[in-house]
């Protein structure tokens, strides 16, 4: 039976270990759900994962790109490109803010295409927002460089490249929980026992310990009850906004 990881992420520049959760479920079963690791930590962890169980895929919650129009000014003319230029710009991009970034010292641009085609459905946050309630630019532009060193290491990135394996994908855990109050303590019990009354206790709880271990915990979960659909994954059609703009996986049903 496949194996699935799912990551959620942070961009914190201090204390991303608090934030950062991995969770692993492993024939139906979730196996491990622990935070502690840095960025490149929790990426080595889930390669180790992969190469212990085969037939894995691993779920990352951050943006795999931008929109294309920012792609095709910077002359990317694929997703690796673009992550190997975050190797180099993240940072920089970061402390500067300067237009289509926006969110510290920064407005939001007037008259500028904030989001991808896979987010527009979604009413998910822009990547260029690196600062503000709900920000996922930081966390984005500084996981992008990490999709280098997957695919460095033999992961097939979806929808970027030919069908492999292991495979990543692009998550959104509130795509993934559905409707919920997670940041309620209690509403987050009661989700684990009404959708995963099978859990154990101890898994319970600690995935009901805070919003960001109940991401990692239900974003495993879901991908695991879909891996099927996981598996048939295709690459995106040469030319097409996913080919360099990357997609939100979605389960079908």
């Amino acid at each position: 039976m496949a194996s699935v990881v799912a990551i959620d992420w942070s961009g914190r520049e201090k204390g991303a270990e608090e934030a950062i959760w991995l969770a692993h479920v492993a024939e139906g079963e979730l196996r491990r759900l622990e935070n502690g690791w840095t960025r490149g930590g929790v990426v080595d962890e889930a390669l180790a994962i992969a190469r212990e169980h085969g037939d894995t895929t691993i779920g990352l919650d951050f943006a795999f790109s931008f929109p294309r129009w920012y792609v095709d000014e910077r002359g990317w003319g694929s997703g690796r490109e673009v992550w190997e230029a975050m190797r180099e710009e993240a940072e920089t991009l970061l402390r500067g803010c300067e237009p289509p970034f926006w969110g510290r010292s920064t407005p939001r641009p007037a008259g500028v295409e904030m989001l991808r085609e896979t987010e527009k459905p979604l009413g998910a946050k822009s990547v260029f927002q690196i600062g503000g309630a709900g920000a996922v630019g930081t966390g984005s532009l500084r996981g992008m460089q990490h999709l280098a060193t997957l695919a460095g290491e033999g992961c097939s990135i979806w929808p970027f490249d030919p069908p492999g394996g292991p495979r990543v994908v692009e998550i959104y855990p509130r795509l993934l929980t559905g409707t919920v109050n997670k940041s309620r303590h209690r509403a987050r019990v009661a989700y684990l026992r009404e959708h995963f009354g099978q859990l154990a206790d101890r898994w319970r709880e600690r995935a009901a310990g805070s919003e960001d271990a109940f991401d990692a915990a239900i974003s495993a979960l879901r991908m695991a009850s879909h891996a099927d659909e996981l598996a048939r994954l295709e690459r995106a059609p040469v030319g097409s906004a996913g080919r360099l703009e990357g997609e939100i996986w979605r389960p079908v049903a």
